[in-house]
């Protein structure tokens, strides 16, 4: 028993600590040292109080030593995993959104702006390829990404979409 809630102690400390230093990444790549650095404290207190622990484990048994490093590695694995979730919805920041159409379509514009979108637009001319299209440029908030792509793709399934993470932003239009 004592084996089972170290390894459930090891593995949830792991999760805390690695999702913790995930999100800390992403916000200290935003230009937001100050809060990273704090996190960073608690970060590296929970890991060394976690690592002393399961370091401190004594056993003969081979078995009993392959489930403290599993319950450690399994934590680490599990703490990214969520600490990208976390990140991706709480860390906030723009993205700057480009599509280019298959067709130049006014009325998909028209679409997207009713939908509150601001868009910067460029004709792109006629090719031996292709048609006349439209160049599309938003800035987006991060949060905001998965609707704009499913808007995108209900307009225009074949439109081809790229996503830039975008460190600041001046003037322009942002949907609220």
């Amino acid at each position: 028993m004592e084996l089972f809630l170290l390894c459930a102690k090891i593995f949830f400390c792991r999760i805390i600590d690695v999702s913790m230093s995930s999100y800390r990444t992403v916000i200290m790549v935003k230009g937001k040292s100050l809060a990273a650095s704090l996190i960073a404290v608690v970060e590296g207190m929970i890991w060394f109080l976690i690592v002393r622990e399961a370091l401190n484990f004594t056993s003969e048994n081979f078995l009993e030593t392959i489930y403290i490093a599993l319950a450690y590695s399994g934590g680490f694995a599990f703490g990214t995993f969520v600490g990208s979730w976390i990140a991706s919805k709480y860390a906030g920041g723009m993205v700057q959104v480009q599509v280019v159409t298959t067709s130049k379509d006014d009325e998909m514009i028209k679409k997207i702006q009713e939908q509150g979108y601001a868009l910067t637009i460029l004709t792109s001319n006629a090719t031996a390829f292709s048609g006349e299209k439209y160049m599309l440029f938003s800035e987006i908030k991060n949060s905001q990404l998965t609707e704009y792509k499913e808007l995108i793709q209900s307009l225009d399934p074949k439109a081809f979409v790229m996503v830039n993470e975008t460190k600041h932003v001046f003037n322009g239009y942002i949907k609220k």
